[in-house]
Formats: structure tokens, sequence, C-alpha cells
């Protein structure tokens, strides 16, 4: 069974911003000193074997960002707009399989959250140096930051209100599947950053918890690391 989850999210704020120098910059409108720039990003794949040998893959695909000049027009605002699509494929691990899908990104104030470890401001624990990553990724949902020099901090895209088990309104920062596979898509949701005069880098993640008929676990996918400008 598939399950795939379109979101379109407008009001989301957050951050992040100073770029690596093999992402690629096409701008939307030439010749203005403060177009927008379009950053088209390469996603990334992970596939990782469960210790009861089931074997998940997860993608990241269709992935941009939009860097706009902030309202503020100051250094120390950041706007920018990111779309892409989180895919998951399940083989093995039995009838009674599925997952959750957690998308969201990291946001780091003069602080490289392409290599090594991040540290201040962070919610939870992770090691961010390339492929390797380690800890968990504690984050909350909404990407309004505020943050200063040396901080760095993660939240999750998604919002989707749903009704909890008592049918009062609840908000849920992944997207449940059931069966082998599932997908969910994010387009334009903004990423709004203040308080950081200095570069700033923001970078995405898709993290999966998985469920099989034998075991739990999560696999995380980390994308590539953007400038916001």
């Amino acid at each position: 069974m598939h399950r795939t989850m379109k979101i379109h999210k407008n009001t989301l704020r957050a951050a992040g911003a100073c770029a690596a120098a093999t992402v690629a910059f096409g701008m939307l409108s030439a010749g203005a000193a403060n177009a927008d720039t379009f950053v088209p990003l390469p996603g990334g794949e992970i596939t990782k074997t469960l210790s009861d040998g089931t074997v998940v893959t997860v993608r990241l695909v269709g992935e941009s960002a939009t860097i706009s000049p902030s309202m503020g027009a100051t250094p120390v605002h950041r706007n920018a707009w990111v779309s892409g699509s989180a895919q998951v494929e399940i083989s093995g691990g039995g009838e009674d399989v599925g997952g959750k899908i957690y998308p969201g990104y990291v946001v780091g104030c003069q602080v490289n959250i392409d290599g090594g470890g991040v540290e201040g401001g962070v919610e939870g624990s992770a090691d961010w140096s390339g492929d390797t990553v380690t800890g968990g990724v504690g984050a909350e949902s909404g990407g309004e930051l505020t943050l200063g020099p040396g901080q760095a901090k993660s939240f999750y895209i998604l919002d989707i209100e749903k009704p909890d088990d008592y049918g009062n309104e609840d908000h849920a920062t992944n997207n449940k599947f059931k069966g082998n596979s599932g997908s969910v898509t994010w387009a334009d949701s903004t990423i709004g950053l203040s308080g950081c005069a200095g570069y700033a880098q923001a970078r995405s993640f898709v993290k999966v918890k998985v469920e099989t008929d034998n075991v739990m676990s999560v696999v995380t996918l980390w994308g590539q690391p953007f400038s916001l400008g």
C-alpha cells in the first residue's frame, strides 16, 4: 500500500544560510541586485539493512530553495522558500510494516553544518558530519528562528492538522504510512531567520521511523547544505 501526501505551505518560518561551494545558483531575475535566487539541490538517497534483514531506502528528490531578500532589508534577516519530496521503500519485514516520515531542516548561524558536530541551541543531539550521522534529531515543528553566532537548531517542515483519539484538534510533524512505501511532498515552505549577522547555512533532513514485524528503527537522510544569502 502506497500512501502519498502533498503539502503546500506558505506560513512556516525557519532559517539558514551560507553556501557549500558545490551548490549551483541560478538567478530568477537577472541583473537585479535584490532578485530571488533559485538554488537547485541534489537531494540524496540512503539504504539501510535493519537487524531483521529488512532493507529500507530513503530518497530526497526534487529538492530546491529560492532565496529572497528579506522584508527587513538588513543583513540579520534571511528568507527562503524550500521544496522537496521524501520517498521511502521497504523490502521485507513481514506483513505488518510501515512507518512515519519526518522531513525537516537544520539551520546554523556561523556554524559549519557540513562536517563535524554542531552545538549550541540544538534540540537533541546529532553529529552532522557528511553521511555519518549519529545521535537523534530532536526537532520541533515550525520554522521561525532567531539565532546568534555559534547557534543551530532543527525543525520539522510538516504541520498536519488532524483529530486526536478524542476528536480534538491535533498537529502532526510526520506523514504516517502503512505497507512497503510512502512519501510526502512540500512546496514553497517559508524559511525565515533573524538575528544572525554572519554567515548562515541550512540543510534538509528526512528522518524515517520504520516498524516491521520484528524491529523498530530510525533511518536519517541528510541533504546538501545551502546558503540563504
